[in-house]
This record gives structure tokens, sequence and C-alpha cells, in this order.
């Protein structure tokens, strides 16, 4: 007689996994619909059921800030610039970082936007919750990783690797407001002004 094989159920997902998963099939629902998105919308990307959404969420309010909260999360701009190579070329490092850096601020930009759009302000709701960390925190953190990234060319630059972290960023983050109301100058030209100004080689200014 042959023993019939037990079947192993799988491990119980726990609470901060669950809840991540539905901020993971929610948040692309919210960048488009804002706060007019359903729940039972969300669960049915996230296949679950309804129910379970409010087992892990007090309510919708709460999905929704969990929703903001990780469009602003710092971490995976993080992880994106630790990963760059340090051996690149400085300009190569820096364009890099400058992508990543943009479609961050896009993502958070695209969610933010949906929320006001359909109503729901962050004054109201969202912005008496103040994301984890703070902003300065993310700030700081991400200037340290710029600092990092430009480190290995210390003994080729003019200013310290810090100073240089600290105008890259005053330049980037203007882009998406740009005074004339078109589009910001591109990775690739920040990146060309940081290191090499705007003046033609061998010009009198």
């Amino acid at each position: 007689m042959t023993d019939t094989p037990t079947r192993r159920r799988a491990p119980a997902m726990s609470t901060e996994d669950r809840r991540a998963m539905i901020v993971a099939a929610a948040l692309p629902l919210v960048a488009e619909h804002g706060a007019a998105v359903t729940t039972n919308r969300i669960a049915r990307a996230a296949g679950i059921g309804e129910g379970t959404v409010f087992r892990v969420f007090t309510d919708k309010d709460d999905l929704l800030q969990a929703c903001l909260a990780e469009a602003m999360n710092p971490e995976h701009v993080l992880r994106e610039l630790a990963s760059i190579p340090l051996d690149d070329p400085l300009a190569a490092r820096l364009v890099q970082a400058a992508e990543a850096l943009h479609a961050h601020l896009e993502r958070m930009g695209t969610v933010i936007g949906a929320l006001h759009v359909s109503g729901h302000h962050r004054g109201r709701t969202l912005g008496d919750r103040p994301a984890p960390g703070g902003r300065q925190a993310s700030m700081t953190a991400t200037h340290e990783a710029l600092t990092e990234l430009i480190e290995p060319d210390r003994a080729a630059l003019r200013l310290e690797p810090a100073t240089i972290a600290s105008v890259f960023l005053g330049m980037l983050f203007p882009r998406s407001h740009p005074a004339s109301g078109e589009a910001g100058p591109s990775p690739q030209t920040i990146v060309d002004i940081l290191l090499h100004g705007v003046t033609a080689p061998g010009s009198p200014a």
C-alpha cells in the first residue's frame, strides 16, 4: 500500500504582505481614477474578495493613504540609485540618476494629481497623516545616495561631491514645474550643463 502524498498548504500571508499586495494592485487604478475607484474594483484587480480589503484596511481612506505613502516612498528610487555601477563614466551615472528621480517624481505626481482632481484633497483627508520618514528624511537620503555616486570622481572635480549633489537636485526638481509651461530639459541636458556649463568652448564669457 502506497502512502498518499500530503499536500502542504501555502503559508498564510501576513497582514503586512497582504496590505502590500492590495496597494500594488490599487496604485495603477488610483493613478487612473483617483478616489473614484471602488474597493470592489481594487479587490478584483488583486484577485481577492472585497471583504479582505477591509480586514487589513480600516476604510477606503486608509487604503488611499497607503497608496499615497507608497507612491511617495523613496526606497524604490534609492534602490535604483544604489544599483548604478560606480565604474560607469560620471556623466552616464548622473543621467541614470536623473532618469530614476524623474520617474519617481512622475509616479508620485500622477497619484497625487489623480486624488486631487477626483476631489480627494490631501489637506482634507490625506494631508493630516504624514508619509513615513517625512520629506526631509527622503531628501537627505537621496542627497547622500547622489553624493556616493559622484564620490569616485572627487579628484577631478572643482567642488565637493556633496555640493555637486545639492546643485544637481536643485536643477532636477523644478523640471516638473517649468516657468514657461513647457517640458523641462532632458536628463542629458541637465547633466551636460552641470558638468560643462553653458558657454561654448573658447568663448570669452
